[in-house]
């Protein structure tokens, strides 16, 4: 059996934009696997954050880092040729902000990059089942999309059951990312249950005691201790 990948994607929404530098260098420093990077316009979620070319400016500083962007808008097929343009590696967008979620899986992946969709709270996890031989990854969002800091919803957890049981059912191996209020008791949980992205944020790797770097190496070898703990 392949051993489980824990994948630590902090969400660069939660740093410091007066330290953004000094902490993105801390998470490359800690380990982080990918920089999960939010692009809102405003009208899909009522926030605005990050500007596309943040991409740009990370690949070509940290090219080894995976660029993770999650499009809260209301024209996703709009924004990838400029994500491909800007180095975009991975691109989910929600489906309830188009009519077309097959075509522009299909374009994501036709311009090179890994296509993901993303499941609200307020959708039934089915909602996917007719693309999902065309996604590399579903983001399950444990919190209403649109500011950080929220609590995760507790019945999350039966939402990533039943999410697991239909990867199963249809026989794919996309991945599982997990986002919204990701602290340590619920990361276990996700883990434990087959999740293996986790978007983290204020309550793992941002605000601790310890240092951004230290909290992203603790934060793997706890979910790696706990899946370990598993069998």
């Amino acid at each position: 059996m392949t051993a489980q990948r824990i994948i630590n994607a902090p969400s660069l929404a939660n740093c410091a934009f007066t330290e953004l530098g000094a902490q993105v260098e801390e998470l490359v420093q800690g380990g982080a696997d990918w920089f999960h990077i939010d692009i809102m316009d405003g009208h899909y979620v009522p926030n605005l954050c990050f500007p596309v070319r943040i991409v740009r400016e990370l690949k070509e500083k940290y090219p080894q880092m995976v660029t993770d962007v999650h499009l809260m808008v209301t024209d996703p097929m709009s924004y990838l040729p400029l994500l491909k343009d800007n180095g975009a590696d991975w691109v989910s967008f929600h489906m309830d902000a188009t009519h077309f979620s097959r075509r522009i899986l299909t374009t994501i992946r036709d311009m090179g990059m890994k296509a993901g969709v993303v499941i609200n709270p307020s959708q039934p996890i089915s909602v996917i089942e007719p693309v999902i031989r065309f996604v590399d990854y579903v983001v399950l969002m444990t919190v209403e999309p649109g500011y950080a800091g929220q609590r995760f919803m507790t019945d999350s957890l039966e939402r990533l059951d039943a999410l697991i049981a239909l990867r199963k059912a249809h026989d794919v191996d996309f991945l599982v990312s997990i986002d919204g209020g990701v602290d340590y008791p619920n990361a276990i949980e996700c883990a434990r249950k087959g999740a293996e992205v986790f978007i983290t944020g204020v309550f793992t790797v941002f605000r601790q005691p310890d240092s951004i770097a230290d909290a992203c190496v603790r934060f793997r070898q706890t979910l790696a201790s706990a899946i370990a703990a598993r069998g």
